[in-house]
């Protein structure tokens, strides 16, 4: 897959973010086997896609768009894969990380993108402004995700409250801040039942998975049963929590009960650099690769069955 589309990554590790958003679901989801190291069985996974809003043309057909964010301050390309793999728009003087109003597959005509040191924006398909909301202007922001309720949830990276979470109710207001146990935040995700589980480096700079349950603020430790080298995206897939490993190309799948994470399955990302931001859509999961400064897109589950390699230099 060559373009000269996609993004360069610029020396920040983990603020380079993939997001797909809005669209028909175009791409199958995949039969094939999945690539499993197993602890314990072995299967196949059936991606259930959600039911996702389109974006019409003037020609009434539908579209889907995808999405890669620089680092701050730079800007997000915008692809329609599978129509192409060329580059067909870009929004400027954005940057970090993305999310939008799906657990996974394309969202539904809306995304959020951090569009600064301390802020996010609201976009209408393709890349239309909304609004902005901001957290305070020595803090960083490192990530962000939509519950079922419209509640929008900016993880900080760095600052005085570093490693906190922001939680804006109705996605509007100044926003909640919640302490955390880390010392810088990373990703975070919500699974099916509306759980928070958010990830990033303790205060021993070791790497940690939490969560924050449903309808409260308490925050618990998750233990998981392998090891995790560098915490990357959480990601609910439809069956499981996932979690991407950006040191071993890898994104593992898990079932949690209380604050034990058990492993069951490991999608290979193999010959990636480093995933930072993943995002799973209808079929594939998209790797925004710091490490390879490319794009790349996997078939989920069996990711090693279709890798495809996206050249990433910056226009």
């Amino acid at each position: 897959m060559n373009t000269a589309g996609l993004v360069r990554h610029a020396s920040v590790l983990v603020i380079l973010a993939m997001c797909s958003a809005c669209g028909g679901s175009t791409i199958a989801p995949s039969s094939a086997a999945f690539d499993g190291r197993y602890a314990h069985s072995s299967a196949s996974l059936n991606v259930v896609p959600q039911p996702s809003g389109s974006v019409l043309d003037r020609t009434g057909q539908s579209k889907t768009f995808e999405y890669i964010v620089d680092d701050y301050g730079s800007y997000a390309t915008i692809f329609d894969y599978p129509k192409s793999d060329k580059r067909i728009g870009k929004i400027e003087n954005v940057g970090g990380q993305a999310c939008t109003n799906a657990l996974y597959g394309y969202g539904k005509k809306t995304f959020w993108i951090v569009a600064g040191s301390n802020q996010i924006t609201e976009y209408a398909v393709p890349k239309k402004p909304i609004k902005t909301l901001s957290v305070p202007s020595n803090e960083m922001p490192s990530s962000c995700a939509l519950d079922d309720s419209g509640d929008l949830l900016v993880g900080i990276l760095d600052g005085v409250h570093s490693g906190d979470i922001v939680i804006f109710k109705n996605a509007s207001g100044t926003g909640t801040d919640i302490s955390t146990p880390l010392a810088r935040e990373y990703f975070e995700g919500y699974d099916n039942h509306g759980n928070l589980f958010f990830d990033g480096l303790d205060h021993s700079y070791a790497p940690q998975l939490d969560e924050m349950p449903k309808g409260t603020t308490t925050i618990k430790t998750i233990t998981t049963s392998n090891t995790i080298k560098l915490p990357g995206s959480i990601q609910w897939d439809g069956t499981y929590l996932t979690v991407t490993d950006m040191n071993a190309s890898a994104m593992y799948r898990y079932a949690i009960n209380g604050t034990k994470a058990k492993l069951m399955g490991t999608v290979s990302l193999s010959g990636a650099g480093e995933c930072t931001q993943t995002w799973i859509a209808m079929g594939v999961v998209f790797c925004a690769d710091a490490g390879n400064d490319n794009g790349e897109i996997f078939r989920y589950p069996a990711s090693f069955a279709t890798r495809r390699r996206c050249k990433a230099r910056r226009a």
